[in-house]
């Protein structure tokens, strides 16, 4: 691998045929039609790092963090690509959102176009777990505070942008989301110090192709996810991803 750990992204599990790795916030997956001169992509960046061919199974926006599964073979992305169709790879999100919802789980199912150019609507099923809440002594909407809640959210499909157009949809909308949040309280969290979108790819499990082996990887929150995350009080354990051949990174 690269000795460069400026540019190197941490590797949360890897073996001769696959890896996760921990993509930072705003770091783009790779170079589309949405990079707009964009030079910096973390599929070149993988390439370097490895040494080798990458294929991205799957991808997040470029304003989410976490986790990143890879193939080094065109066999391997063909048999993972296919696992992720059927939905047999576990993903769970974390989330900070506006408002206190009113039940501890929900579900939002509520169909989703494929976003610009697009228009064809799909099923669209996400289910949203409270972790934690708080209020915090900022004015909002007539209040002289503002509420907030600590989400896993675990999308059962995989529409665009989904999880964030969902918590629009059922307003708990996701803090520091520019497109489809609110800037109310985007605005409160950047007075805190706060300056990113607050969602994280947490965990991702799978059972592994070629081995038969059940891989789990967990990401990390970065310095801002965590700061986030101490407006609750809650200690969140340090992860250790488990699986035949993992590697800290």
């Amino acid at each position: 691998m690269s000795p460069d750990a400026s540019t190197s992204l941490p590797v949360l599990f890897a073996d001769d045929a696959l890896a996760v790795v921990c993509k930072p916030a705003g770091l783009m997956v790779h170079d589309s039609a949405l990079a707009r001169g964009e030079t910096d992509f973390a599929a070149d960046r993988l390439r370097e790092q490895f040494g080798r061919p990458i294929f991205l199974v799957h991808r997040l926006d470029r304003a989410t963090s976490g986790c990143l599964l890879l193939a080094f073979d065109r066999e391997t992305a063909s048999a993972l690509g296919k696992t992720l169709m059927s939905h047999e790879v576990e993903k769970d999100y974390w989330a900070i959102c506006r408002g206190w919802p009113a039940e501890s789980a929900f579900t939002v199912d509520h169909p989703l176009d494929g976003g610009p150019g697009k228009p064809l609507k799909k099923e669209a099923i996400t289910d949203f777990e409270v972790l934690a809440t708080c209020e915090l002594p900022m004015p909002s909407s007539g209040f002289e505070t503002s509420r907030y809640a600590w989400l896993r959210a675990s999308p059962r499909t995989g529409r665009f942008r989904q999880i964030r157009r969902h918590l629009k949809h059922s307003f708990h909308h996701l803090i520091g989301d520019s497109s489809h949040g609110d800037g109310h309280h985007n605005r409160n969290f950047r007075m805190l110090g706060i300056h990113r979108m607050l969602l994280h790819a947490r965990r991702l499990a799978f059972t592994h192709p070629h081995t038969g082996a059940r891989i789990e990887a967990i990401a990390p929150p970065d310095a801002q996810f965590q700061k986030a995350l101490d407006l609750f009080g809650v200690d969140v354990p340090s992860p250790r991803s488990r699986g035949e051949g993992a590697e800290g990174g």
